[in-house]
């Protein structure tokens, strides 16, 4: 009888994994997957052959934005740019995505080998996160790391207050229909 039960849980559990394995398969060959080189637009958005990406779980200063540290101004804008632009220049870089968000552009989580580009622009302290990547942010705020450095505005409140859109919101499902 204890040998029938415990059969009967090791072909229930084995069972579950096999269900876990599938739809895990099934939301992978849902993404969309670029690879090759990108260009930067701005510090968490990319183009790439006219396709606009916009990095997931992450937002960085707009590109005319700028922040203080050490009592000047400083173009973070442009170095989050800059930065973001360094990290997709290798043809080796692939990103994945199956939403759009509000303006179209496919959300992504781009890596360059086995660096995840989404975390690197965070830890750097030229991004910050939004949703995902915690972690990274709170070792570039200890570390002082880019904006951390100095006094910034966090990005959306800078697009709110300069009629910019509001780029990291309002996400939804796309039908895939690429």
């Amino acid at each position: 009888m204890f040998s029938n039960r415990l059969y009967d849980v090791l072909v229930a559990v084995c069972f579950i994994l096999l269900l876990a394995l599938i739809a895990a398969k099934v939301g992978e060959d849902n993404a969309v997957r670029l690879t090759g080189r990108f260009v930067a637009a701005d510090g968490d958005s990319l183009a790439q052959d006219g396709r606009r990406l916009r990095l997931l779980g992450i937002d960085a200063p707009e590109l005319a934005q700028t922040c203080r540290r050490d009592g000047k101004e400083w173009p973070c804008g442009k170095e989050a740019r800059a930065a973001l632009s360094a990290l997709v220049s290798d043809t080796d870089v692939l990103c994945r995505g199956a939403e759009l968000d509000k303006f179209g552009r496919l959300l992504v989580r781009c890596h360059r080998g086995e660096e995840d580009i989404n975390a690197a622009m965070v830890r750097s302290g030229l991004a910050v996160a939004y949703g995902a990547y915690e972690r990274e942010e709170e070792d570039a705020r200890t570390q002082k790391l880019g904006l951390w450095a100095g006094d910034f505005a966090l990005p959306s409140e800078w697009r709110r207050r300069h009629g910019g859109r509001d780029d990291a919101r309002d996400v939804h499902r796309s039908g895939f229909d690429f």
